[in-house]
C-alpha cells in the first residue's frame, strides 16, 4: 500500500494567509537562457548593423540572472571585441552580446 503524501498542502493549512503571500515572493522561477539558432543570431546581427546605420531606437531583450529583460535606447557603438554594445538611453547601458536574446527595430 502507497501512502500518498499532499507536499505543501499539509504546511499550508498550518499558515497564516498572510505568511502565504508572502512566501509566494521567495519562490521564484528562474527562466532558463534559450539558445538562439543561426537564422535568429544573423538577424540579431542585421538589427544591430541597421540600427548603428541609421541611428534608430532598438528594443534589445536579454537574459540576466534567470530573468528577461528589456532596454530601449540609440546604438552608438558595438564593441565586438570587447562583446558589447553601447546605448544611449537615460542610464547609458551596455548590454554583452552574448546575452542578447532579440533586437527589434522600433
Amino acid at each position: 500500500m502507497e501512502v500518498q503524501d499532499r507536499g505543501t498542502m499539509k504546511w499550508v493549512s498550518l499558515m497564516l494567509p498572510e505568511h502565504v503571500e508572502m512566501s509566494k515572493g521567495v519562490f521564484v522561477e528562474r527562466k532558463n537562457r534559450p539558445i538562439l539558432d543561426e537564422q535568429k543570431m544573423v538577424e540579431i546581427d542585421r538589427n544591430l548593423k541597421y540600427a548603428l546605420k541609421h541611428q534608430v531606437h532598438v528594443e534589445i531583450t536579454y537574459y540576466e540572472d534567470g530573468d528577461y529583460l528589456t532596454i530601449h535606447g540609440r546604438l552608438i557603438k558595438i564593441e565586438q571585441l570587447r562583446g558589447y554594445i553601447v546605448l544611449w538611453n537615460e542610464s547609458g547601458s551596455k548590454v554583452a552580446l552574448r546575452k542578447m536574446i532579440d533586437v527589434k527595430i522600433i
